[in-house]
């Protein structure tokens, strides 16, 4: 019997319904869950600015989380380096990645490996990106 390890990387900053669908979604599709928490200096390298809720924390919320088995710290930006640490079969993103150079690149680096690319619908009307803008709005003088 073949067990299936999967990966969901993500900064999971300001953690909302988007975050908990994509480790339902990806738990349902392996056997062991492992979530890759993006570390604070590599998402503002990525993003531009740091997360608002610090790493430690970050993990600590995502590691409780019933779908996930482990959780791991994500501290290098080339996937590949992570999988010969986590050696997952299948990889969760979402599906904003679809035919993004990124996205591409994804399977094209990953299909030698045997490691599936799969997507999941990305939450649109709930993302960390919009939940900061509002905290900024709220934030700002009148």
């Amino acid at each position: 019997m073949t067990h299936r390890v999967g990966y969901a990387p993500g900064v999971y900053d300001l953690f909302h319904v988007g975050h908990l669908n994509l480790l339902r979604h990806a738990r349902s599709r392996c056997d062991h869950l492992v979530a890759g928490v993006v570390s604070d200096d590599m998402a503002r390298r990525a993003k531009g600015q740091a997360p608002v809720i610090p790493l430690i924390e970050r993990l600590e919320i995502v590691r409780s989380v019933r779908y996930v088995d482990a959780a791991f710290v994500e501290t290098v930006p080339d996937k590949l380096d992570t999988w010969q640490q986590v050696r997952f079969d299948v990889i969760f993103k979402g599906d904003d990645w679809r035919g993004t150079s990124k996205g591409i690149r994804l399977e094209r680096d990953f299909a030698p490996l045997g490691v599936e690319v799969v997507y999941f619908p990305y939450t649109v009307h709930t993302s960390s990106t919009l939940l900061r803008a509002a905290l900024d709005v709220l934030g700002s003088p009148a």
